[in-house]
Parts: structure tokens; C-alpha cells; sequence
């Protein structure tokens, strides 16, 4: 968590220059002092590349250790789903939050369920799902910003707990938890990128990338608009130095 907070007016890019030179030393510090059994889950902002920075300069810690925070974006989409659907928020699964903890992420709708229906056969205003829904969830984070003046915080801190508790306790077949991870290339993401999947855990330790999501050109569209984001930040840490 220990990264310089996005504050009002500021861009990603800044965000990028000064966040890098703490991540570097950060990985640094758990490759060479952490415990044999570490496990990094990175919340701070830009929370993907941060990790990327992190892990990129702790090799001797396995990529599957590493992990960055989009739970926040999945309890966010979860409670507008619901709302709609007049539903509690348990009753809405499946929901996968893709790519880049940012303005460009793909909060997915499409293979989500509400009391194990397709959410588009539950809420039929398939209008405001392409558009409202996903534009409410990419700019929550910044709407906070706006009104508090700061970054979200109890809503951050709960979303970490729920990130940590998914991948400990086995998931249920009929969802999913999105947490970023480093890209093996599943779903044709570019190896190595700290990216936003749908992720299931067995509850002994070992998790993986939900298999069987279906992407069409709309979600396709989406996912690459996040993903050439991510890429234009690891190229622009790399270029600092920073991986």
C-alpha cells in the first residue's frame, strides 16, 4: 500500500514517475528479506504496473506470488448489477473485471449470472449495460476522488480482505474473483503483464485463470483498449529504468 496517492488533477503518468521509485526498492527488500512463503498483493496506485515494477525487480520470488488490485472494481460492478436487478449483492456472480485497475478496464457483464440466470436475461436495458454500468465503474474510483478530495479507503481496505480471502478459500463453481496476476498469455493477453482475469482458487493454495469466459467483439474491443494501456506503461517503466 505504500505508494504516493492519486490526488485530484493528477495523471497516471505522474503517478508512474513517482511511484516507480518506490517499487523498485520494495521488491527489492521482499526478494531479499521476506519469508520463503511470501505472497505480495500490490494496492497501491497504478496498482498494476506498480506490481509489474515490484515483482520485475524480485525475481527469485515465482510470478504466481504477485498479485494487484481489481476486487475493488468487481465489488463496485457486483453493487450496480444489483441495484439494478433489485437484488442483493450475493445474489449476482461470475463478474470479471479485465485489464488495467483504471479508467480503461472492462467491468464484464456479459458472463455474469443474477440468481444463476445471464445477468442481459435479468436486466434487459442492454443500453445502459454497454454504457452507463461500465463508465460508472471505470470512474468510480475518480468520483471518490472528486468528493473526498481523496482516494477511496474503507472500500479499498475491504476489497483487500476480499481479495485475500478468495484466493484462500476454494471458490464456488458458479463464480469468480477478479484479481490481477501476471499473464501466462490466457485469453491472448501478452505474457507477463500484471492483468486483470477472472481468477478461481482450490482452497489448498493454488489458484488459476477461470477457463470458458466467452469474449465477443465487444468485449474483445474493450479488453485490447486496456491492454495496450498496460503495455504503454510498461514500456514507459522500462524506458525510466524501473523493470
Amino acid at each position: 500500500m505504500g505508494s504516493i496517492p492519486r490526488k485530484a488533477g493528477m495523471e497516471r503518468s505522474d503517478l508512474l514517475n513517482v511511484n516507480g521509485g518506490i517499487f523498485k526498492p520494495q521488491g527489492r527488500a521482499i526478494a531479499e528479506h521476506a519469508a520463503s512463503d511470501v505472497r505480495v498483493l500490490v494496492v497501491g496506485n497504478p496498482c498494476n504496473t506498480n506490481c509489474l515494477i515490484a515483482r520485475s525487480n524480485a525475481p527469485e520470488v515465482p510470478a504466481d506470488r504477485w498479485f494487484a488490485m481489481t476486487r475493488l472494481d468487481q465489488n463496485r460492478a457486483v453493487a450496480q448489477l444489483a441495484k439494478s436487478a433489485g437484488v442483493p449483492v450475493t445474489d449476482v456472480k461470475n463478474v470479471a473485471i479485465w485489464g488495467n485497475h483504471s479508467a480503461t478496464q472492462y467491468p464484464d457483464f456479459a458472463n455474469s449470472t443474477i440468481r444463476g440466470v445471464a445477468t442481459t436475461e435479468v436486466i434487459t436495458d442492454h443500453e445502459w449495460l454497454a454504457g452507463e454500468f461500465i463508465t460508472t465503474v471505470q470512474k468510480r474510483g475518480a468520483a471518490i476522488i472528486e468528493a473526498r478530495g481523496l482516494s477511496s479507503a474503507a472500500s479499498a481496505a475491504s476489497a483487500a480482505i476480499d481479495t485475500v480471502a478468495s484466493l484462500v478459500r476454494a471458490t464456488p463453481s458458479d463464480d469468480c474473483a477478479s484479481i490481477a496476476v501476471t499473464s501466462n498469455g490466457e485469453y491472448g493477453v501478452p505474457e507477463g503483464l500484471t492483468f486483470g482475469f477472472p481468477i478461481v482458487a482450490d482452497g489448498a493454495g493454488s489458484w488459476k485463470v477461470k477457463e470458458g469466459f466467452e469474449l465477443n467483439g465487444f468485449a474483445n474491443e474493450r479488453i485490447k483498449i486496456t491492454t495496450d494501456e498496460l503495455l504503454g506503461e510498461r514500456e514507459e517503466v522500462r524506458s525510466l529504468g524501473l523493470i
